[in-house]
């Protein structure tokens, strides 16, 4: 079911939900840049985990509209109107990537709604007391948020081009990622099926403008508008060792500060690892237990 929803402020917000339609609802924030349209299991998994699965574009992103000014915590109300207009009233939250701040923001700001969250090979909040935020860090994103934290005019003089070559060909992004790909990531990415869903999740996320790309990296960069330290309700942080696009440090410093937390630390798995966990992350979130998910 694909359809429009109108923001608490009036912006239109393109919501896809996949699944079960009388499944439990989870809400799947996607990756930066992204859409909707982004990788998640397949019809059948949904079914046979009776889940109903919701995404939507972040605003500027696809076919939704651009927030001015956007921060990481403004994304709980847009979920929270998107949740109404479904008539959904308790729902679990993943985010994946540049989704996983959005969905830490949802546990704490949304917890008489979000029953459980996870944040899959997220960020830590920019300038994150006791962490080097670009240790590990692949040299590509150490530029973009260097370049975002100086403002967005710079920012958008360097990712509007590489959006406008992106549109044309979105198999650039995949190209211009591979030699920084860990040989983990290689195999995942190469497989065809992911790769499609990639290349049509790029394409959907840049068709009109690089305006969510920019105000996604800009958000990452500013104060997110909530404390970590305050999530009140269950939450599993999962990473790949050798990530080097959100390095593993992010979520071992999420960890030590959300309280009762579950962590999966997977050695020898990346950053696209992420993307064959998300079964056993629905799982997880369903299931009436906190307990660790197994590890492998």
């Amino acid at each position: 079911m694909r359809k429009k929803v109108q923001a608490a402020d009036g912006r239109q917000l393109a919501v896809e939900s996949v699944g079960d339609p009388r499944g439990r609802p989870v809400f799947l924030l996607h990756g930066t840049p992204g859409s909707r349209l982004g990788p998640a299991p397949r019809g059948m998994v949904l079914y046979q985990q009776r889940v109903r699965l919701i995404t939507y574009d972040r605003p500027g992103y696809g076919s939704s509209d651009r927030l001015t000014g956007r921060r990481v915590a403004d994304v709980a109300q847009d979920v929270e109107s998107i949740a109404d207009a479904l008539g959904i009233e308790r729902f679990s939250v993943v985010g994946r990537s540049g989704g996983g701040p959005h969905a830490l923001a949802c546990a704490a700001l949304l917890p008489h709604r979000v029953t459980k969250a996870a944040a899959l090979v997220g960020l830590a909040p920019w300038g994150a007391d006791g962490l080097d935020w670009f240790a590990g860090m692949a040299a590509s994103n150490v530029r973009e948020y260097t370049t975002a934290a100086a403002g967005r005019d710079g920012l958008a003089a360097s990712l509007v081009p590489r959006s406008d070559a992106i549109r044309a060909d979105p198999r650039q992004l995949l190209a211009q990622l591979r030699w920084e790909l860990t040989e983990s990531d290689r195999r995942v990415v190469n497989d065809s099926g992911i790769r499609s869903m990639l290349v049509r999740n790029y394409r959907e996320a840049l068709r009109h403008s690089a305006d969510g790309w920019i105000d996604d990296a800009l958000s990452f960069c500013s104060p997110w508008g909530f404390d970590p330290a305050d999530i009140a309700v269950p939450v599993l942080l999962w990473h790949g060792e050798d990530d080097v696009f959100s390095p593993v440090g992010h979520s071992r410093w999420l960890a030590e500060r959300i309280p009762g937390v579950t962590t999966i630390l997977q050695p020898a798995a990346a950053h696209f690892a992420a993307l064959r966990v998300l079964p056993d992350i629905l799982t997880w979130l369903l299931s009436e237990t906190t307990r660790p998910m197994r590890a492998g």
